[in-house]
């Protein structure tokens, strides 16, 4: 049953898989791998495979790309923080790119990644996987964005002026990256670069079905036992940030 799925010759009972996928889906701010350690019973090193192995199964290959109105921007995340220990630490900043449709007053769906540089090279080419052409692009007047009219997009740039203004240009996004930063620090305490598109993933996957948990225990329960292939050491413990 479980053969060729993220749970291939898993030594871990399914009921713990089924709690730590409920768990994960339906706690509001999420769950840390000592959180989850302590309500299972099972040791860290199992608690901290099992939400890795989870997050890599909350990327569909086959989800719909945003699409209709769509903002844009980057941040950064990291830099030290006072209480954080070994590889949780972020000494160096990340540069972040993300993405959300704009649904009246309300966010819809949101995509985030980690990307080398802010160039046109890196910031197009997540536009071009992640929004459907035709899509109307709102961003700051960035250089970076100016291709994505000759991409098929209806792109409106818009001048940021000072920083403080950019929360009123793009305010969607902005607050995504806010309630990011927040989880992150509050949650995870502090992630390190090696899995950080991980973490991007399970927040993403989690926004989207904010209004619907159970539904999102659902998708991840089927995402995790019929689309993607068996999780092996090496994609747990290489950088992701790659992916």
């Amino acid at each position: 049953m479980t053969a060729g799925t993220v749970l291939h010759r898993t030594r871990v009972p399914l009921t713990i898989w089924f709690w730590a996928t409920y768990l994960v889906t339906t706690h509001t701010p999420g769950l840390s791998a000592v959180q989850l350690q302590r309500q299972l019973g099972i040791s860290y090193e199992t608690a901290w495979a099992l939400l890795h192995k989870l997050r890599r199964a909350m990327v569909n290959p086959e989800r719909e790309a945003l699409k209709d109105k769509v903002e844009v921007d980057e941040t950064y995340l990291g830099g030290h923080e006072a209480g954080l220990k070994g590889g949780r630490q972020l000494l160096d900043k990340a540069l972040i790119v993300g993405a959300v449709e704009v649904r009246g007053t309300v966010a819809g769906r949101v995509r985030l990644q980690v990307v080398p540089d802010a160039s046109a090279r890196s910031l197009a080419s997540f536009v071009k996987r992640t929004v459907t052409p035709g899509s109307l692009i709102l961003t700051d007047a960035w250089p970076a964005y100016a291709s994505l009219s000759s991409l098929g997009y209806r792109h409106r740039p818009r001048t940021q002026g000072p920083p403080e203004r950019a929360a009123k240009i793009s305010p969607h996004i902005h607050r995504v990256f806010g309630n990011l930063k927040t989880w992150l620090g509050g949650t995870h305490h502090g992630v390190g670069h090696d899995h950080l598109q991980a973490y991007l993933d399970e927040f993403a996957f989690r926004f989207n079905r904010r209004r619907t948990p159970m539904a999102a225990f659902q998708t991840l329960l089927g995402l995790a036992s019929g689309v993607h292939g068996p999780t092996t050491y090496d994609q747990l413990y290489r950088s992701e940030s790659t992916r």
